[in-house]
């Protein structure tokens, strides 16, 4: 099975559109700043991602207000897996709480509890503590972004231990 479709399936299944009781989104979030592409620093890792290589996302615009959302990532078999998906905030737009789409109806939290003031790597979490990411504007970032993201993750209860580092 294509992996981004078990991501899409299981992160759906399993979400709503609720966060961790210690994860509170960034403020004064502006979406212009954060469209474009992303690369997956770090994360939780879950069978859906198993194995991901060179994952990345990219967001645009959608006609109706919405976000686009492509992710990709290159599976151990050297194939590239794409999903396209949908994103709307779920308050208003100036908090970095959105949800997001891949098929259907269901969504998943998207939060995002730390943000570089220049808007060039950011801290996401889904609904629950098994669901972390540290995006980036570049393939790598500094060792103290990478600190910072394990001291925070750990302080708002995710098991930091479990961490992985996606190779780009």
């Amino acid at each position: 099975m294509n992996k981004i479709l078990l991501i899409i399936s299981t992160f759906l299944l399993s979400s709503c559109l609720g966060m961790p009781e210690a994860v509170k989104p960034v403020s004064d979030f502006e979406l212009q700043n954060y469209l474009g592409k992303w690369y997956e620093v770090a994360r939780l890792d879950h069978p859906f991602e198993r194995g991901l290589s060179k994952v990345s996302a990219e967001y645009s615009l959608k006609d109706d207000g919405g976000v686009k959302v492509i992710n990709r990532g290159l599976s151990e078999d050297k194939e590239w897996s794409q999903a396209e998906g949908k994103a709307y905030f779920v308050k208003d737009t100036t908090q970095g709480y959105l949800k997001v789409s891949f098929f259907g109806p269901f969504y998943g939290s998207y939060v995002i509890f730390e943000l570089d003031e220049n808007y060039q790597y950011a801290f996401v979490s889904g609904p629950d503590t098994e669901y972390l990411w540290l995006l980036a504007r570049t393939p790598t970032v500094d060792e103290k972004v990478l600190e910072k993201f394990v001291a925070m993750s750990k302080e708002r209860g995710f098991n930091t231990e479990n961490i992985i580092y996606v190779e780009q």
